[in-house]
């Protein structure tokens, strides 16, 4: 075996043809040793120095990056970040706090605990944990579902009406949201110490972006009113936005014209210096904080306009000084929320983490998939003590914390304490801030995910399966809900996966001249078959949802009929046995015939009782011609695929043999199949490339069991070729190679295969290609 390097364009390899088991002994393949479990479990719990502290390193990275802090490279670079994103936490937590059904400054306190939790925990250095739009709207479905103002009602002493005591309300609500996090982040904490991160691969970004494109239309849908100044009735359940959005339509005569206007006008306000802020981007140190200063001027202008009392414009209301005491969660409202809280939880990792991992791989650090959602998980737990609500990283803010020049989680710190100063001195100048404002800092922010219907025609050009992906978990988000609809969409994303392994492309290969490349024929022009062998290959795994479709293209591509084969074999078999009987019976009338030689009567007439005898030996001579079947034989077996073509009534029931000139007759003789193919009558081996398959499962090897039977019945061998280590392992295990199927029946290559097959069935009438097909192959490139 050698290889020689010709130039940079082509080389020539000289090597034996290798099956399974010389592959091994050439490449000396390792005996695997697996440890016991009870090994493993007692060198898992084994303990030492730097295995404890690998292990609280990892658990507390910022032990390994914050003592290497350069105040000099990053300093400037993370306070300047850290005012510009806390800046953005001011109004973004109090605008989603809303979406989360819960007073304004519980969204302050959900921007300061779990951004300090994550600084310790965290491994994304660019991500700004906090609020979410879509986080806040999934929260504010469970508490507005649990705690609707029905279940509240108060007397107005004033005029005697009913009413909503809003209090109460509020109150609970915050209890209801705080013990759903807290179930939240202790859903993360066990995935994560599980080593379950990968979890999130299951939700694919089609999925994501369409399922965040539909919670925005929840978000825009539920802040309709604070835009209209109305009170719709509450819906839940399928079906409810559109419920809501016919009784906005209903009480859009009813609209606040204060709060019309008051929105309109922070509308554009907003879209104008945001569209500003992204076309200088470049040219301004940091953008325009345009969300700060529209809540102070609203403020400001309420206050002295007195828009409140005046014209009837909602406004933030009371917003208590300091912080609250933490306070356990409410587990007998567990439950209740376990299943919002999962998704909650799946759906604000799956944010968090390909956020980190985008810009982990941009400035060059690993985020541990794991160690996140750990970190996530104890941001919400310890966030929930504290009467927040669950967080996850902010597209918009995390942008401009990386924009502005952060460079680590020291950022996020600053961030925290222009909340708290906010929460402790400011907090209460905010209490005419009308609502109406926030709702509109909600729409435009929004953009990005709006910006998202944009993937439709990208899909409908790349992936249309990507692109029912997308769509259909829109629709399921708008009409199921979040957490309906959610669920929805994953198993619609699963089915897609299970429909496409059902629905590969299976190929007949060929040769392309002058090359060991064997390529898909319906494909590629120049590409021919090896007379006599067929080479048969699925684009994808092959298990148990589609191992009988597996077995199907194969008959159908190899134009075999296996079936009606087997069954004239066992005719012929039939026929041989009655051949015998007779050829035994014959034996005997012959026997008897020399006894009874002196049987006969004198005027020369047989006796009577041989009569019939005699006629059965005439009858058997006379059909002697019709039983006998050639016999002769390639390697003393006879080939029942090669149905040789006659007239007749009996010609259909006489199978040929083949012998060594058979080989180079098959090329040239041929007959149309079912699926439009020529089909070699004389093929006399089928490869079945296994190169895509990644594991085998036992119906697979069942499968490939009554292959190998059913054509070594009909005198056709079978190979396989191309199996990956995993697969031979699998394969072994389940019991597959045995003596009538070696180990020599699997081949490192198909071209190895194709080799064997053709020394096997005769060297002399081998077809010649431009290279040798020979036990030592020269291949030019």
């Amino acid at each position: 075996m050698s290889a020689e390097e010709q130039g940079a364009g082509e080389f020539h390899i000289h090597r034996d043809v290798m099956d399974e088991l010389c592959l091994n002994k050439v490449a000396k393949r390792r005996i695997q040793y697996t440890k016991p479990i009870k090994k493993r479990m007692k060198d898992s719990l084994r303990c030492s120095v730097p295995k404890l502290k690998r292990s609280v390193l990892g658990f507390l990275p910022v032990l390994s990056w914050l003592p290497r802090y350069s105040l000099r490279d990053n300093a400037l670079g993370d306070l300047t970040s850290g005012i510009s994103v806390g800046i953005m936490h001011l109004p973004q937590g109090m605008a989603y706090a809303l979406l989360a059904s819960v007073p304004p400054v519980f969204g302050l306190y959900t921007s300061f605990y779990p951004v300090l939790v994550y600084f310790i925990f965290g491994t994304s250095r660019h991500i700004s944990i906090g609020t979410f739009a879509v986080i806040s709207i999934m929260i504010g479905s469970v508490t507005e579902k649990l705690a609707p103002d029905s279940n509240f009602p108060s007397l107005n002493e004033t005029n005697g009406t009913g009413g909503v005591d809003l209090a109460a309300r509020d109150a609970y609500r915050v209890q209801i949201a705080a013990s759903t996090t807290v179930l939240c982040g202790l859903f993360q904490i066990l995935l994560g110490m599980m080593r379950f991160g990968f979890v999130v691969t299951y939700l694919s970004e089609p999925l994501v972006r369409g399922y965040m494109t539909g919670a925005a239309t929840h978000v825009v849908a539920s802040q309709l009113k604070y835009v209209f100044g109305i009170d719709p009735a509450r819906f839940s359940g399928p079906l409810s936005q559109v419920y809501l959005l016919i009784d906005i339509c209903r009480l859009l005569p009813e609209t606040n014209i204060g709060a019309l206007v008051v929105s309109l006008v922070a509308l554009v306000v907003l879209i104008t210096v945001k569209e500003l802020n992204t076309c200088y981007e470049k040219k301004l140190p940091m953008p325009i904080p345009i969300e700060l200063i529209v809540i102070i001027a609203a403020t400001l202008i309420s206050y002295y306009g007195d828009l409140n009392s005046q014209y009837n414009v909602s406004v933030v209301g009371e917003i208590p000084q300091g912080l609250k005491p933490p306070s356990p969660p409410d587990i007998s409202l567990w439950g209740s929320v376990v299943g919002d809280a999962f998704a909650v939880a799946i759906v604000g990792y799956a944010i968090n983490i390909s956020l980190g991992k985008t810009f982990g791989l941009k400035h060059g650090y690993k985020v541990d998939s794991n160690q996140e959602l750990v970190a996530l998980g104890l941001s919400n737990t310890a966030g929930g003590f504290f009467q927040c609500y669950a967080v996850t990283s902010s597209l918009s803010r995390s942008l401009i914390q990386e924009s502005t020049g952060g460079k680590t989680q020291v950022a996020g710190v600053i961030s925290s304490v222009i909340v708290l100063v906010t929460v402790l001195q400011l907090g209460t100048l905010f209490e005419e801030l009308p609502k109406a404002v926030l709702a509109c800092i909600v729409f435009v922010n929004l953009k990005g995910m709006f910006r998202q219907f944009l993937d439709i025609p990208a899909l409908w050009k790349s992936n249309k399966v990507d692109l029912m992906v997308w769509l259909v978990t829109l629709v399921c988000t708008v009409l199921l809900n979040l957490d309906i609809g959610l669920a929805a969409s994953i198993a619609f994303s699963l089915l897609t996966v299970i429909f496409r392994s059902q629905l590969p492309r299976y190929s007949i290969l060929g040769r392309v001249p002058g090359t060991e490349l064997y390529l898909d024929t319906d494909t590629y022009e120049e590409v021919k078959e090896i007379p006599g062998v067929i080479i048969f290959r699925s684009s994808t795994t092959m298990y148990y949802t589609n191992a009988e479709l597996y077995l199907d293209a194969l008959l159908e591509k190899s134009g075999i009929d296996i079936g009606k084969l087997l069954m004239k074999k066992k005719k012929k078999d039939s026929e041989q046995k009655r051949a015998d009987k007779k050829e035994e019976k014959r034996a005997k009338i012959k026997a008897k015939n020399q006894k009874c030689l002196n049987g006969h009567l004198p005027n020369g007439t047989v006796h009577p009782e041989d009569k019939d005898v005699e006629k059965d030996f005439q009858d058997l001579r006379g059909n002697q011609l019709a039983v006998v079947v050639t016999d002769s034989t390639a390697n003393g077996k006879v080939n029942w695929a090669f149905d040789q073509q006659g007239t007749g009534s009996d010609q259909d029931s006489e199978i040929g043999s083949y012998g060594d000139n058979h080989i180079t007759q098959a090329a040239s003789t041929g007959s149309e199949s079912e699926s439009g193919k020529s089909a070699d009558n004389s093929t006399h081996t089928i490869i079945l490339d296994l190169s895509t398959a990644s594991f085998v499962d036992t119906v697979t090897v069942k499968i490939l069991k009554n292959i190998f039977r059913d054509y070594k019945e009909i005198g056709i061998d079978v190979y396989l070729a191309g199996c990956q280590v995993c697969v031979v392992e699998q394969l072994s295990i389940a019991g597959f190679f045995c003596e009538s199927i070696p180990k020599s029946c699997l081949f490192a290559t198909v071209h190895d295969a194709v080799l064997h097959s053709l020394r096997v069935h005769g060297d002399k009438d081998r077809p010649q290609y431009e290279c040798v097909l020979d036990m030592s192959s020269t291949t030019k490139m």
